[in-house]
């Protein structure tokens, strides 16, 4: 990353309409270099959208943007990149066949000047400093298919820094981090914008909004539901800018009579943790949540129930019936079904 002007960013009365809906209604936003600004909102409130248009990826129907002073109607990708915006999307598209360095300088490789190879030594060289900034455990020269989720969030990340950035939009970038990496990353905010970067954070988790945000802009239902400055931001408040009203009214749902126990698991020893069994039941009518920071063994545990990885001890049940241990069939056949985290593998 190498220094540059800071940013000066507006988004004016930006509107899009699609067939079915209106995903955007004379929205705006502003930031500046040396600015952090958590937008905010319900699934659905036209975030997504937004970024979009930012990166040139949609064509808005109405509105303008200014960046430094200059009006256009709308950016191109190539555009967006070249005047410092650079995107960390929620959604990871790396390429497992590459290392790291290759990842996070695809396209920008440096290249040897008496063959025009690949430099992948000077590559090292250039992606190590930002891979020690945000404190990951893995080299230039790891392979990407070998990182988990939460590495490949840094690795991307990293990517975004090696640009000449002047914004940086980070659409949740902790989804997929632990409690310490995600104090590193809310770091690494920090010190990017005092070294004059503009940094916006989208996310729904309110409390690093409030640790490292500026300004907070809410969308909801596709137009500026309010902005909140520094000293007023705090959960309460933000809850009311993203539903619209207050954190008492939420709906409190009806009882609901639990039935007998559906799902039992007795002393299961996973894979991954034999050390430490599990002993859990679930009711028929009851939803149980499964919480732990993560590593802490949730979808392990998850993998174990449905039969993809073997267990190391106990057994479970579905209405008292045992199912056979690592077996998908046996465990769909018992009427098991899962939705894993990583909806492409």
């Amino acid at each position: 990353m190498t220094a540059a002007a800071r940013i000066s960013l507006d988004l004016i009365g930006i509107t899009k309409v699609y067939p079915s809906a209106v995903a955007l209604n004379q929205v705006s936003l502003g930031i500046r270099g040396g600015e952090v600004v958590g937008l905010i909102g319900e699934n659905g409130a036209g975030k997504s959208t937004l970024m979009k248009v930012l990166g040139g990826t949609i064509v808005p129907d109405e509105g303008e943007i200014v960046i430094d002073g200059k009006t256009t109607p709308h950016l191109k990708p190539a555009e967006a990149l070249a005047r410092g915006i650079a995107f960390v999307h929620q959604e990871l598209n790396p390429f497992f066949n590459l290392d790291v360095a290759g990842n996070v300088l695809l396209g920008r490789e440096p290249r040897s000047r008496r063959f025009g190879f690949i430099d992948h030594a000077a590559m090292a060289r250039r992606v190590k400093p930002l891979l020690d900034m945000l404190g990951a455990r893995f080299q230039p020269s790891t392979q990407a298919s070998e990182l988990s989720l939460a590495d490949q969030q840094l690795m991307e990340i990293a990517k975004a820094l090696s640009t000449n950035v002047r914004l940086l939009i980070l659409d949740e970038p902790t989804s997929s981090l632990t409690l310490a990496e995600t104090q590193r990353l809310l770091d690494v905010v920090r010190r990017l914008r005092a070294d004059g970067v503009a940094i916006l954070f989208i996310t729904h988790r309110l409390a690093e909004v409030e640790a490292v945000a500026d300004r907070v802009v809410g969308l909801r239902d596709g137009r500026n539901a309010g902005e909140l400055r520094s000293g007023s931001i705090n959960r309460d408040a933000m809850v009311r800018l993203m539903i619209g009203r207050d954190v008492t009214q939420f709906y409190t749902p009806p009882h609901v009579r639990q039935g007998p126990v559906v799902l039992r698991t007795r002393n299961l020893r996973t894979e991954a943790y034999p050390q430490a069994p599990v002993d859990l039941e679930v009711r028929g009518g009851e939803i149980l949540g499964l919480a732990g920071l993560v590593g802490a063994g949730r979808t392990e545990l998850a993998r174990a129930i449905f039969g993809i990885d073997p267990v190391h001890g106990g057994r479970v049940e579905m209405n008292d019936k045992p199912v056979a241990s690592g077996s998908v069939p046996a465990a769909i056949a018992a009427g098991i079904c899962l939705v894993p985290e990583d909806r492409k593998g």
